[in-house]
């Protein structure tokens, strides 16, 4: 069994797979005051709440976003398997051409994103990431990984909205009743909602006209199943590309030493 880690800004994501099979997914919430003996504990309950006993995890593969937990992370795993951790950072075999100004700046898990989609679908591709921001990564006809967008998350969107506002609430992100709404709750859900799905939608079209093609268009991400389905666009939502890539990545790099 190989245990696949994904430390986002928000969540740190959990995957197991065993024979390339995703086995479970689990989210914990990231927290960049926990010790690594705190990581190494919340591992191994979700471990143990899926009957996996830590001496069956072969190998692991972290990718983070969040520097200052990292080397927790990688200790805590370390601490409960007893074996070296494969970390997603420069100099690490993807098989994957960065086309970017400085490809080290490009995050770890748009890396293991752009892997798996090559793996799984045709370019040309966009890759739309729902977490705490919202990234665009653009994969070329020649399967180069050429640039993208970062903007604001939804999650950061409504809580500027409320935060900056005198009156308005905290609502869940559900969709509304319908797009005018006629209470100040509805007005919200639907400019949220709307507003992040037509923001996409408007960024694939001068994506598409900057290719003049048509790409796939595959969503992932905590937020892109609230989201992705009121968009304009077909877009395929694979909520375990991430984890798939990782998973891709340990095994071109299962020989090397990390």
């Amino acid at each position: 069994m190989i245990l696949a880690i994904d430390i986002g800004n928000t969540n740190v994501v959990i995957g197991c797979f065993q024979n390339k099979h995703i086995l479970f997914v689990e989210r914990i919430s990231t927290n960049q005051n926990a010790t690594a003996l705190e990581f190494a504990i919340s591992i191994k309950t979700v471990l143990e709440i899926h009957c996996i006993e830590t001496e069956q995890v072969e190998g692991s593969i972290i990718s983070s976003v969040v520097p200052s937990i990292t080397n927790h992370m990688r200790n805590a795993v370390e601490m409960i398997t007893r074996q070296q951790v494969m970390l997603v950072s420069p100099g690490i075999r993807t098989g994957l051409p960065i086309s970017i100004d400085n490809p080290a700046q490009l995050g770890s898990d748009r890396v293991a994103d752009a892997v798996a989609a090559l793996h799984e679908y045709r370019p040309p591709i966009v890759i739309i990431d729902m977490g705490t921001a919202t990234t665009l990564s653009v994969i070329d006809a020649e399967k180069g990984h050429i640039g993208g967008m970062i903007a604001p998350g939804v999650g950061i969107s409504m809580n500027a909205l409320t935060d900056k506002t005198a009156q308005l609430p905290k609502i869940a992100l559900e969709p509304p009743k319908k797009a005018i709404g006629s209470n100040t709750i509805e007005c919200m859900k639907s400019g949220i909602l709307y507003g992040a799905a037509g923001c996409i939608d408007g960024l694939l079209d001068r994506i598409e006209d900057e290719l003049q093609e048509t790409p796939t268009f595959i969503a992932t991400g905590g937020l892109s199943e609230f989201v992705i389905p009121h968009c304009r666009h077909h877009i395929i939502l694979d909520q375990m590309l991430l984890l798939k890539g990782l998973m891709l990545i340990y095994q071109k790099n299962i020989e090397k030493k990390f």
